[in-house]
């Protein structure tokens, strides 16, 4: 809101700072491994930038200038540059199946954002092409920790990443001179769930999840959310479901239900 609330590269700093410093705290007194070597430190740096700043800070830029519905059906793009980048990393095209069930939770989330794309959207250009290069740096720090594990444990390896996240969202937002943040009530609470559930809850178990589960089947979060999302809606705002709600929902079900049916559950 114009004059009040949090600017998007500061609101991310504040938020990657303070999670990382509560995964760090959680790390030492459970006596793990704090100290990285040089190549865990470059893996986790690069994921860090393109998870934090890249992905989630372009979407925060974006949001200012492009309606939630429309950011929520390119975000639902992740899956699809994931697909694209493993084919030249790996010289070999996903399967027809694989493909096929990505269009499929790709066309769920389509129809679960029709209602407010058919209404009218306001997006710029600028805003839709962070909202992209977001979906492909997302894909991108994912794919690092995928393909790249590191030796730390799990909270070391999340809050080195906030961390290193954190370090360049200032960058981002002192660069951009950023005003300084006049937050409401409200935005103080969201911006605590955020930290609570989005980073010590959600990102933790994303990465853990990158870890143990081939990359196909990780990214049908993106698919999975918007439909958490309208169940989220009706049930504390009383949103409306629609007939666009069912068959959004049943697509994104049916594209998920297809990807797991293209590669074992657990990495070996």
């Amino acid at each position: 809101r114009e004059g009040s609330g949090l600017p998007p590269f500061t609101m991310g700093a504040m938020r990657t700072f303070l999670a990382g410093g509560l995964l760090l705290a959680g790390a030492v007194l459970t006596r793990s491994r704090i100290r990285l070597t040089r190549e865990e430190a470059v893996l986790l740096a690069a994921s860090g930038l393109f998870l934090w700043t890249g992905g989630n800070g372009l979407v925060a830029w974006a949001e200012q200038r492009t309606d939630s519905g429309l950011t929520a059906l390119l975000v639902g793009s992740v899956p699809m540059w994931v697909a694209v980048i493993e084919t030249f990393l790996d010289r070999r095209p996903p399967s027809k199946l694989l493909v096929i069930s990505l269009l499929t939770g790709f066309a769920g989330i389509f129809a679960l954002s029709f209602p407010h794309l058919r209404a009218g959207v306001k997006a710029d250009l600028f805003g839709v092409l962070a909202v992209l290069l977001a979906a492909v740096s997302w894909g991108t720090g994912s794919l690092i920790l995928n393909r790249r594990p590191v030796g730390v444990p799990l909270l070391v390896s999340a809050a080195y990443q906030h961390l290193f996240g954190g370090a360049s969202f200032l960058a981002a937002a002192i660069l951009l001179h950023e005003p300084l943040p006049r937050p409401l009530p409200e935005a103080w609470w969201a911006w605590g769930y955020l930290v609570v559930f989005g980073s010590l809850v959600g990102f933790t178990a994303y990465t853990q999840a990158l870890r143990l589960l081939p990359m196909s089947i990780t990214m049908t979060y993106s698919y999975v959310n918007p439909v958490i999302a309208v169940f989220l809606g009706w049930l504390i705002l009383h949103e409306p479901v629609t007939a666009w709600t069912a068959l959004g929902t049943a697509l994104v079900l049916l594209g998920v239900a297809g990807v797991f049916r293209t590669r074992p559950a657990v990495k070996h």
